[in-house]
């Protein structure tokens, strides 16, 4: 099945409410990019009145992870992903509508063919950048996907 923005949306609705309740939502997904923004409201702001670091988390991981679970099911293969690090760094307030992108597909195809063909888990790094409606970054994540090919 396709994944596209609309079903990943519903997908968070069931599996993952606390982003969905936050206001995360897909926008775009592409073969090299993911596009998912989330807008600063009460219900995901912190005591700073700006959003809290987790929410923009969560926008920042699912960029990274609707691509990986894209390239997987674009393989055929049976291969399974989980973050194994992560950092962040903050330079702005995150207020108004923050809109996270990785575009890097291309690093995630290497990391499964190259799984593929050795039968060894590998290892990618993936970036998602927040940027504000004035196109101002406020915030940098990157995650470290593992993935492996199933026996």
């Amino acid at each position: 099945m396709k994944i596209t923005p609309s079903k990943l949306n519903s997908y968070l609705m069931f599996k993952l409410p606390a982003a969905y309740f936050t206001g995360v939502r897909t926008k775009q997904l592409d073969d090299n990019t993911c596009v998912v923004t989330v807008k600063h409201r009460w219900v995901n702001q912190n005591p700073f009145k700006s959003m809290f670091w987790a929410v923009q988390g969560m926008a920042a991981e699912l960029t990274t992870g609707a691509l990986v679970m894209n390239k997987i099911r674009d393989s055929g293969k049976k291969v399974s992903m989980l973050v194994a690090s992560n950092n962040a760094s903050f330079s702005k307030k995150a207020t108004g509508r923050i809109t996270f992108s990785c575009t890097e597909g291309n690093l995630i195809d290497d990391a499964i063919n190259k799984a593929i063909e050795t039968g060894e888990g590998q290892t990618v790094w993936l970036n998602s950048k927040g940027i504000n409606e004035e196109g101002v970054e406020v915030s940098t994540f990157n995650f470290q996907w593992t993935l492996k090919v199933k026996a």
